[in-house]
């Protein structure tokens, strides 16, 4: 099949305004058309596929249900239920984890009181839950925090044990895109298109991570239509890597030297010794939270002083235990003032 010759123009993006929350993107030039038909696609990918964390059941000691009256606290089942899908958070675990609140005494109740693992970070601690109005009560609640895309609402959770109250998880970080289409170069026939794209955030993710995982899954996609005539990976004969030694695969990462954003992306993806690591090819160091760009170029020269690059790894010689199913945000774009 021949290859078409395409005299596509190359775009740039500029971040033209950011906030709290906030980031007003550029994408420019492009060709006349794509605008819209760009535009649509990331808002549409930014709004349903990018993974967050949130709130997917609680547990309070002494309540059956959601609708019954809580001894001591104004609020009620129903309300306190109500205020805590409004916890916004980010969790560095595929599992769900446990969280525990327990508050003792008269007084108002925030998401800052509930006692989080290092693997979750509540964003907004000021988050009012409920007021116990009683000196001599003591408020406990467990929390399950898991990590998702889109919504899972609580009528659609079965299997739930006796006390347990499922709440209405919206894991999507981003609440609100908008995007307009502007006509540069004067004239309609020859001119160009220019994306302004506007993302506000629930706090969990910068505007620019947001929108460079949404234009990485789309990439996706579209790679695969960009492969469709050529020959299936299994017609090929690769070229097998050196096997690792144990004595450099079971080597801790602390020993490569790494950057503390570089160490600490790794470490919250459970990546421990430079076998996991070896084992991570481009694109699954590109999926961990927060590794970006110049992390990844770091890793490749701490791997590249001992011989080896990451992705270089033979079958059999490693056990499979990294994690590399954590979504991704990544840092491609200027972080926000």
């Amino acid at each position: 099949m021949e290859t078409l010759e395409l005299s596509l123009i190359t775009p740039r993006v500029t971040l033209l305004a950011a906030a709290e929350n906030y980031g007003r993107f550029a994408i420019a030039p492009l060709q006349r058309g794509h605008g819209t038909s760009l535009g649509n696609a990331l808002r549409r990918v930014l709004l349903s596929s990018i993974p967050g964390a949130a709130v997917t059941r609680i547990k309070i000691t002494g309540v059956i249900h959601e609708f019954t009256a809580i001894p001591g606290v104004v609020e009620d089942g129903t309300q306190l239920v109500l205020n805590v899908k409004g916890i916004r958070l980010r969790s560095y675990s595929d599992r769900a984890v446990a969280l525990q609140l327990v508050k003792q005494g008269p007084g108002p109740v925030f998401a800052g009181d509930i006692d989080a693992p290092s693997t979750v970070e509540i964003v907004n601690p000021q988050h009012y839950l409920c007021t116990i109005d009683d000196e001599h009560t003591t408020l406990e609640m467990q929390l399950t925090v898991e990590r998702g895309r889109g919504v899972q609402l609580a009528d659609t959770v079965s299997g739930m044990p006796i006390g347990e109250i499922a709440v209405d998880a919206l894991f999507s970080p981003i609440p609100r895109v908008n995007f307009l289409v502007e006509e540069i170069g004067g004239d309609p026939l020859t001119g160009y298109d220019r994306l302004i794209i506007e993302i506000w955030t629930d706090g969990t993710i910068k505007p620019g991570d947001a929108l460079s995982h949404a234009a990485q899954i789309l990439t996706q996609y579209f790679s695969r239509i960009v492969s469709l005539n050529q020959p299936e990976e299994s017609e090929q004969q690769p070229t097998l890597p050196p096997p690792i030694p144990d004595e450099i695969a079971n080597r801790t990462i602390d020993e490569l030297g790494l950057s503390t954003r570089t160490y600490n992306s790794l470490r919250r993806a459970d990546i421990q010794t430079i076998g996991q690591l070896l084992r991570l090819d481009d694109r699954g160091l590109m999926s961990i939270r927060n590794l970006g760009a110049k992390g990844i170029e770091e890793i490749h020269q701490r791997l590249a002083a001992l011989g080896y690059r990451s992705g270089e790894t033979t079958s059999g010689h490693l056990p499979d235990t990294t994690n590399q199913n954590v979504p991704s945000t990544h840092d491609s774009y200027p972080e926000e003032k």
